[in-house]
């Protein structure tokens, strides 16, 4: 949920200032003074000599921030808003001359043959590193990666899809991609597209349950997978009488397949591969998509229940990108792009951006959440984590990730000496200021910030945050830190994606942008929440998102298709239950959500997203899940603490920090957060009935693999609810 306050971030701590309290400063206070005498001289003296042609490129910068970027198409409050370049029609091709996904890798593969296009890290070593606990980790060394141009990608393509066709699979019907992203899923898929077999993708974190219901409901013989996650197959393959072939992409060690017995076939997809490429199936008729054949159809991650399958076609995904694609700046025009992919491919953001960058001959290169930076988990330590190695240019994040580089960066900075901390401060300040005067700040740039840039890689020009709401000071720190626009979408899965981004010369923070060329939004009254598209100054309600970019609707859900898809004005509309208001110059925010509101004894209404946005900002915190409920007139939190900053806490007050458990149910530890969260609430504005009054800290981190959020990092609330039924008893005692 997108904030309208403005949060402090955390500080560096300065231990009294630069005078040391007020007593006589130590050497090192004193040449911090004199060093940052210095620097605020030099600014002033550049900045009186910069003074004429910066005012000249600030107006301009301005003026483009400040843009009109969105319009009614009639007069009344019900009409449809539209970016300003689409008023008159809505894009529906990337293209013109290419209707389908397969057709759009094809005209890639013509105009960019010998180009690098999927590239793999090689894996040198692994080993085992034994933890202080006694716990056992996986650590990995990685070389080089190694490229797969757009010629050999579209062959393997090519043979792969013939191979599928021999194991029987015929053009529409289902084929399942259960895996982790890596480059063999990108081709699966490219395949699935060309030869018109519906892709059924679900999340490689999901569990059995979920997995057993997605195969079964698509009714899927073939389902494609990892050779890590076969495992997970042993026991469920007896509930999934329809699957006849699973296909495994290969890993480093040879899968044990001893325990696979009865009527499933297993084959390695490098064997499929081969297969295909034999001279007897280089025959077989190959049925070409049209427009409105099903391309996809895309599991929910299942925040608030079983997971929906979202129906999605060509002609649906193509006119996505035709919107996504323009805000993507410069996207195909400089030939030493490269975009990183690591996000789950069973997601719509990470599918839209890897089918666009490769539709436009930008190169991806393959990672994965354990193996991102340096300090990644599965990296060994000394050794280099992909975006070191890759550089990537062009990146797609989602906002618990951009939160933890925002806390990590700040907990370095708090951790240097006193000159660091101080020289970083002015620093930070100084091109906040810049920014927003419409300026930039190339020495600092080159000085300060290349240091944290490298976090990234170095050479990252262009962010995009999608699958949850991004903080306001998240947003604006990346901007300052890394150097780069960061481009806030809002879509859903059953818009592919669409609904709106934020250009990328908006200087503006904490907003979502104006609606895509692609489609068109409108405000939909919600009397019981208070909020109507006559509101002043500015009209707010339940987001409706047209145009071509919205789903079939649910697979095998006719009663949901019902509730949530419409049919009006001659254009298909998704309702999202996300409340919005539209700015003056037609940007969008989002500021509420249906499923969010609860409403208090007292009556008054909490939205739970904007709580929890707020609280993650506190240093202490690493994920937070507010609850309330009408019966009760105080709502309750539970807090997943950063350790780090928990156990500094715990030496301050001298409480022992070996049993982390313990050290989570400590009654003074779990006062000292309340008072900390409690502040941060007041200082962001939060009115008091939306403060939480009780707080539990959980020892146990929130992953996709507990089931207590998505592969997105969005909460799972009812199942954080129930797995924590007994505490929420206590706390509303």
């Amino acid at each position: 949920m997108s904030s309208h306050n403005s949060i402090k971030q955390p500080r560096p701590e300065d231990g009294g200032g630069i005078s040391g309290g007020g007593g006589r400063m130590t050497p090192s206070e004193l040449l911090a003074y004199i060093i940052i005498a210095i620097l605020r001289v030099y600014l002033f003296l550049y900045e009186v000599v910069t003074f004429l042609p910066l005012v000249y490129f600030a107006k301009k910068r301005l003026a483009e921030s400040q843009d009109v970027k969105g319009r009614q198409i009639g007069s009344s409050p019900e009409s449809p808003w539209r970016c300003v370049e689409g008023l008159d029609k809505l894009t529906t091709r990337v293209f013109e001359e290419v209707a389908t996904l397969g057709e759009l890798f094809t005209r890639a593969v013509k105009r960019h043959g010998a180009k690098q296009c999927l590239g793999t890290r090689e894996l040198l070593k692994e080993e085992d590193e034994v933890q202080p606990n006694g716990r056992v980790f996986k650590k990995v060394i990685l070389g080089q990666y190694h490229w797969l141009s757009f010629d050999e990608v579209n062959h393997k393509v090519d043979s792969f899809g013939r191979g599928l066709l021999s194991l029987g699979q015929t053009p529409h019907t289902n084929v399942v991609i259960y895996a982790e992203t890596r480059a063999e899923w990108m081709i699966a898929a490219q395949a699935c597209f060309r030869f018109t077999f519906p892709i059924v993708t679900l999340y490689s974190t999901l569990g059995e349950d979920a997995i057993v219901h997605g195969i079964n409901e698509c009714e899927a013989s073939v389902v494609i997978t990892s050779q890590e996650l076969l495992p997970r197959f042993k026991n469920s393959l007896s509930k999934m009488p329809n699957v006849k072939h699973l296909v495994y992409m290969d890993g480093v060690k040879m899968a044990d397949l001893s325990e696979f017995e009865g009527d499933v076939s297993l084959h390695a997809m490098s064997n499929v591969l081969t297969v295909g490429q034999q001279p007897a199936n280089a025959s077989l008729p190959m049925t070409k998509p049209k427009a409105d054949d099903l391309a996809l159809i895309m599991y929910t991650s299942g925040s608030t229940g079983l997971p929906k399958g979202v129906m999605i076609s060509h002609r649906n995904l193509m006119s996505a990108m035709s919107g996504q694609n323009p805000r993507m700046h410069d996207l195909g025009k400089r030939p030493n792009d490269t975009y990183i992919g690591y996000l789950p491919l069973a997601h719509v953001l990470e599918l839209s951006c890897e089918v666009s960058c490769l539709g436009h001959g930008v190169k991806i290169g393959y990672s994965s959440p354990l193996t991102l930076s340096d300090q990644s988990s599965k990296i060994k330590r000394g050794s280099k984590g992909d975006v070191s190695v890759l550089k990537p240019t062009l990146m797609a994040s989602v906002p618990v990730i951009m939160d933890r580089i925002y806390k990590n960066v700040w907990d370095k900075v708090n951790e240097g000496n006193h000159i660091m901390r101080k020289m970083f401060t002015v620093a930070y300040d100084y091109k906040h200021k810049r920014i927003e005067q419409g300026l930039d700040t190339p020495v600092f740039n080159k000085i300060v910030f290349k240091k944290i840039r490298k976090v990234l890689g170095g050479k990252v020009r262009l962010m995009l945050s999608g699958g949850a709401p991004l903080s306001s000071e998240t947003q604006r720190f990346m901007n300052i830190c890394f150097c780069c626009p960061v481009l806030q979408g809002y879509g859903l899965t059953e818009t592919c994606g669409t609904g709106s981004v934020t250009n990328h010369k908006d200087l503006r923070k904490g907003r979502c942008g104006a609606p895509m060329s692609c489609n068109e939004l409108v405000l939909r009254n919600w009397e019981e929440g208070g909020y109507k598209n006559t509101d002043k100054p500015h009209p707010r309600g339940e987001i409706l998102i047209g145009g071509d970019s919205v789903a079939m609707g649910y697979y095998k859900n006719e009663a949901k298709t019902k509730e949530d898809f419409m049919q009006f004005n001659n254009q298909r509309w998704f309702c999202s239950g996300d409340i919005g208001e539209m700015d003056d110059d037609g940007v969008l925010r989002i500021i509420d959500r249906k499923k969010d509101l609860v409403k208090l004894q007292a009556g008054e209404y909490v939205s739970l997203a904007k709580v929890e946005t707020t609280l993650n900002m506190s240093p202490l915190v690493e994920s937070v899940c507010v609850f309330g409920d009408s019966t009760k007139t105080y709502v309750i939190a539970f807090v997943v603490p950063s350790r780090k900053q928990l156990e500094t806490l715990a030496k301050k007050h001298n409480i022992p920090t070996e049993d982390w458990q313990a050290l989570c149910n400590n009654q003074t530890i779990e006062a000292e957060v309340m008072k900390s969260i409690s502040d941060l609430a007041k200082k962001a504005k939060l009115e008091r009935f939306e403060i939480p009054q009780k707080i539990k800290i959980v020892s146990e981190n929130w992953t996709p693999d507990t089931g207590l959020v998505t592969d997105a990092f969005k909460l799972k609330r009812k199942n954080i609810e129930a797995h924590y039924k007994s505490d929420i008893a206590r706390m509303y005692a």
